[in-house]
């Protein structure tokens, strides 16, 4: 007979019902919500809030205590750092368990496990900053148009006037001397055919 034990077996020895649980409150704190069946949903919840409480202690003992079960000091840290600050205020209730229909292959009943407040991934960072820019850029109409200078102006006038550098003269070239022109020595005038046939048929003038 099994008085006063108010957990549950899951058909599973001890050894193999530890494990399971180890897992499922591992899956709940990394990715904030899980999707199981209702019973195993109940069991994990009492673990995770007993590990949410020892994470708000922010001390040793509890940092032990929380590493004896998760075996991660990776995810002992963003227990501590990151969710168990979300619930300074609150005393309890830090999960919320929504139930779903029945599956299909055994009709167990089927739920979601999740904290009441998750913290914000880098994802939902980018979003907001977006938001926030869009939101701050003020809206063009033509008045502000006309109002307001041409980019091209604001480009140049913020640009420093560069100093335009003095273009060098192209070099002289040094005066080439004039070679006296040798004249030419004339000979004697030829009459009658010239080239070959003239040295025989030509006939020279008399000086």
């Amino acid at each position: 007979m099994r008085h006063g034990k108010l957990n549950k077996r899951f058909a599973r020895t001890r050894s193999e019902r530890k494990e399971l649980m180890r897992s499922m409150v591992r899956n709940a704190i990394i990715h904030c919500r899980i999707k199981t069946t209702l019973a195993k949903a109940k069991e994990t919840a009492r673990l995770l809030e007993k590990l949410i409480t020892m994470g708000k202690q922010q001390t040793l003992s509890g940092r032990r205590a929380a590493f004896s079960l998760l075996q991660d000091r990776t995810l002992v840290g963003r227990l501590t750092n990151d969710i168990a600050p979300l619930f300074k205020n609150r005393n309890g209730g830090y999960t919320r368990i929504i139930r779903l229909g029945n599956r299909l292959g055994d009709g167990t009943q089927m739920a979601i496990l999740e904290l009441v407040e998750q913290p914000q991934t880098q994802k939902h960072k980018k979003k907001e900053k977006q938001k926030t820019e869009a939101t701050a850029k003020p809206i063009e109409t033509k008045e502000t148009k006309k109002q307001a200078p041409a980019k091209e102006q604001v480009i140049k006038e913020a640009k420093e006037p560069v100093k335009e550098k003095p273009k060098e003269k192209p070099k002289e070239k040094p005066a080439q001397r004039e070679e006296p022109k040798k004249e030419q020595q004339k000979g004697p005038e030829k009459t009658g055919k010239e080239g070959w046939f003239g040295k025989f048929f030509g006939k020279k003038k008399k000086d």
